[in-house]
């Protein structure tokens, strides 16, 4: 699969790793160029490019920038995407390093409103997992214990390819239902950072409270 990784920290340095590690046709980008991405090239063999092409003929485009960053990705980021491409939201919204951001606070889901900026349906994951966690506890489809992540969208055919996905890299899911319900799995919710089974991720999910909690503010 054709994969465009925007962003290269944490999260996105270590799904690059992983997926070209599958077999996977990866293209990432920073906001930094291309030439800084030398290394992690040399790694992975994935290509570094510029933020403008990262999704060029991608099937899957993984967004993984702080949220104050997504306003400024360019329109047409996804104009070369392949046709249905499914785009992955990793992001969080963290005040103290965003600034403030006056429909989230006033209630919108975090990825509802990264998928107005970019204009495109995005399907959130990712965003509650320990970035070493993607390189550390894959586990084969049927281990007792297997690590689930959340997985919430509107698209059906999008979120069973995330999906799919995640398998691929060693992991449970839990259909974490629409976008809309993607605060469930914000910071300061019980499912982030869990790294239970399906079991405790189902749990967390049904525990969670959409009040801002003072974790969720820190």
């Amino acid at each position: 699969m054709k994969i465009g990784i925007i962003g290269a920290g944490n999260i996105g340095g270590n799904l690059t790793r992983r997926l070209t590690a599958l077999g996977h046709d990866v293209s990432v980008a920073n906001s930094r160029g291309p030439e800084t991405l030398t290394g992690l090239a040399e790694e992975t063999g994935a290509r570094p490019v510029t933020v403008g092409e990262a999704a060029r003929d991608a099937e899957v485009v993984v967004v993984t920038v702080p949220l104050k960053a997504v306003p400024a990705l360019p329109e047409d980021i996804l104009d070369g995407a392949a046709p249905g491409a499914v785009v992955i939201d990793t992001g969080n919204y963290y005040p103290q390093r965003d600034g403030r951001i006056d429909a989230i606070e006033n209630g919108l889901p975090e990825s509802r409103w990264t998928e107005q900026q970019i204009g495109h349906p995005v399907v959130k994951a990712f965003n509650g997992t320990y970035a070493q966690d993607i390189l550390d506890r894959g586990r084969p489809q049927g281990t007792p214990g297997r690590q689930a992540l959340p997985v919430a969208g509107d698209d059906p055919a999008a979120k069973r390819t995330v999906r799919e996905l995640i398998d691929e890299l060693g992991f449970d899911t839990v259909d974490a239902g629409g976008l809309d319900e993607s605060w469930r799995q914000q910071p300061g919710t019980p499912v982030y950072g869990n790294q239970g089974d399906v079991d405790a991720v189902v749990k967390a999910l049904a525990e969670a409270s959409g009040e801002r909690t003072a974790e969720w503010r820190a």
